[in-house]
């Protein structure tokens, strides 16, 4: 138990008929930050729940910091720190109120509590704005604060679910620069949920996750080197009339997605000229690239990740059933 902060085991959830998660098992190392990647409703928010003791599971155990996460509650929950999904702070109060709330939520002892206040909101640039409503922050400030709330009580493992949707880029990379000063500084684990490709690189491991079931996880070089050819995207005039013709004198199989066709090749900067030259079918556009996640994924589950949203009824049936397990 002492070598992982995190182990689940043959973790299963449900919601009626609906399997959420289906029984994973993975360990998470101190100090790393592991990543889930996935589309919304594959089973990433289900598992965090579980994780963060907001619900339990139908079968099966996680231990978080030699903790069990039904019999061990609230010694977990000493242990962690979460940013949620969708935003939990109160907006009426200032986010130094905020903060002050969540320290007494937590007993942090009063001889400490106003300078750990101060240096965590200073780490995310917000000790002039602590006197100011939550509802006068930007987007960005909010989750800011959500993370400086997440780290007031030393966690040993901080989650992060869907940490910067909906921001801007810049406000994106601002956040990954706090995220990853923490991992540096104070040897925090970070477990990680999202479907952002760029934040999912940053991750030290990656579990790929896709209707509740595992079924990839190493680090990210790792997982770009299963798909070992290049990838080339073409749109032509008449894209049926290109792909039969990239069958027959190539003897390539191509997909059709939102590039219009994709396929791959051993050697994309010498296959693309002599294709480019020797091609009967009109090109209006070609680009080459390197595997990267998306790649991964679809080549593992046959589907691309898309942002898509999870259905009303899928929502309706998780807050249903999560009335009825969370204590």
């Amino acid at each position: 138990m002492t070598d992982y902060i995190v182990r689940v085991e043959n973790l299963v959830k449900r919601f009626g008929g609906l399997v959420a998660v289906d029984n994973i098992s993975f360990t998470v190392a101190p100090g790393e930050i592991f990543g889930f990647l996935g589309p919304n409703g594959a089973g990433k928010t289900s598992t965090i729940n579980i994780l963060c003791t907001l619900s339990k599971p139908t079968s099966g155990r996680a231990i978080i910091n030699g903790f069990d996460v039904v019999r061990q509650q609230s010694q977990v929950r000493q242990s962690i720190g979460l940013v949620f999904q969708d935003p939990s702070l109160d907006e009426r109060l200032s986010g130094l109120q905020n903060l002050r709330f969540h320290a007494m939520v937590y007993n942090i002892p009063a001889s400490v509590r106003e300078q750990r206040i101060r240096q965590v909101l200073s780490m995310v640039e917000l000790w002039e704005r602590r006197h100011s409503q939550v509802r006068t922050y930007s987007g960005g400030m909010k989750r800011r604060l959500e993370i400086a709330r997440g780290l007031l009580h030393y966690p040993k493992v901080l989650f992060l679910d869907e940490p910067t949707l909906g921001l801007d880029p810049q406000t994106r990379n601002r956040i990954w620069e706090y995220i990853l000063e923490l991992r540096q500084r104070e040897g925090t684990t970070i477990f990680l949920t999202t479907h952002y490709m760029d934040e999912a690189e940053k991750a030290d491991r990656i579990a790929i996750i896709d209707y509740g079931k595992l079924v990839a996880m190493d680090t990210p070089e790792r997982l770009k080197h299963m798909v070992s050819k290049d990838i080339i995207s073409v749109k032509t005039d008449n894209d049926d009339r290109a792909a039969e013709e990239i069958r027959s004198r190539y003897r390539i199989e191509t997909r059709h997605d939102s590039d219009g066709l994709t396929f791959e090749v051993a050697n994309g900067e010498e296959f693309l000229p002599s294709f480019i030259k020797e091609f009967g079918t009109k090109i209006v556009s070609v680009s080459l690239r390197h595997p990267s996640l998306d790649d991964v994924f679809l080549k593992l589950t046959g589907r691309e990740i898309r942002q898509e949203e999870v259905s009303d009824a899928f929502k309706a049936m998780v807050r249903q059933h999560g009335r009825r397990m969370r204590r």
